[in-house]
């Protein structure tokens, strides 16, 4: 675990030195403010916040004798997360441009719901999800206020998930038993609206909000101290709304 921190750690620091040495080199530039030709990179605080449920929890194996016994009322669902967001834009026109939005990969925690309410947080994994828009601006390149609409594709994939709660571990599985998770990658629309304010011709701030009506099936694979293995399953409803301020240079 100590290692997989270090590595994050790492590669946190590689992306924030090549947005700074994309920055130092901007300031260099003579481009002019969100037009043909230019390119803008912003960085900003994101929230994502899961507009989440899930279908009923079921056990599909037992031992490996197949099964299809659902847990009546269960349900889990994603809490809501802050990272660090980072875009960069191409702008082919004065009003078109295409857009790569991702941010620092948080883990998503997972929380039972239903008769799993009682549980809390059961498990998280790391969540790893950048868009690609085709985003139209509004206004001329030397406006003030720019608002914008775009549309793209999203792909969402979960690395080092993992079961958390050991009270829901031993209520299901006994005590001594064990249990992992794993979450299935997934395509998905993207839609956002926002507003650019240029403060002089390179700064800018701005704000928007996305909808990425994604799902993802989570797998729970929990073993008895006696080595059996029981296998359950749930098609988790993520669909976030996604909030990202910002502040951008143009060059």
């Amino acid at each position: 675990m100590e290692t997989e921190t270090t590595m994050e750690r790492w590669r946190y620091a590689g992306t924030m030195s090549l947005v700074s040495a994309v920055l130092i080199a901007a300031m260099g530039s003579s481009a002019h403010a969100q037009s043909a030709g230019d390119n803008v990179v912003s960085v900003g605080w994101a929230h994502i916040a899961p507009q989440t449920g899930s279908d009923p929890v079921k056990v599909t194996s037992i031992g490996g004798v197949p099964m299809n016994s659902e847990v009546p009322g269960s349900s889990v669902g994603a809490r809501s997360l802050e990272t660090v967001g980072i875009l960069a834009e191409h702008y082919f026109t004065d009003h078109i441009g295409v857009a790569l939005l991702g941010g620092f990969p948080m883990r998503t925690q997972l929380e039972g719901r239903g008769t799993f309410g009682g549980y809390g947080v059961l498990g998280d994994a790391r969540t790893w999800s950048p868009e690609l828009l085709l985003r139209y601006h509004f206004g001329q390149p030397e406006s003030r206020f720019r608002p914008f609409a775009g549309v793209g594709v999203s792909y969402t994939w979960f690395t080092n998930a993992r079961v958390t709660n050991d009270a829901f571990i031993t209520q299901k599985f006994g005590p001594g038993g064990s249990a992992t998770a794993e979450a299935s990658s997934s395509w998905s629309p993207v839609v956002q609206v926002g507003l650019d304010y240029r403060i002089s011709k390179h700064w800018s701030v701005g704000a928007l909000v996305g909808y990425m009506p994604s799902d993802t099936s989570v797998t729970l694979k929990g073993r008895t101290a006696q080595g059996v293995e029981v296998v359950s399953q749930t098609k988790v409803r993520l669909r976030p709304i996604i909030t990202f301020l910002s502040v951008s240079y143009t060059f």
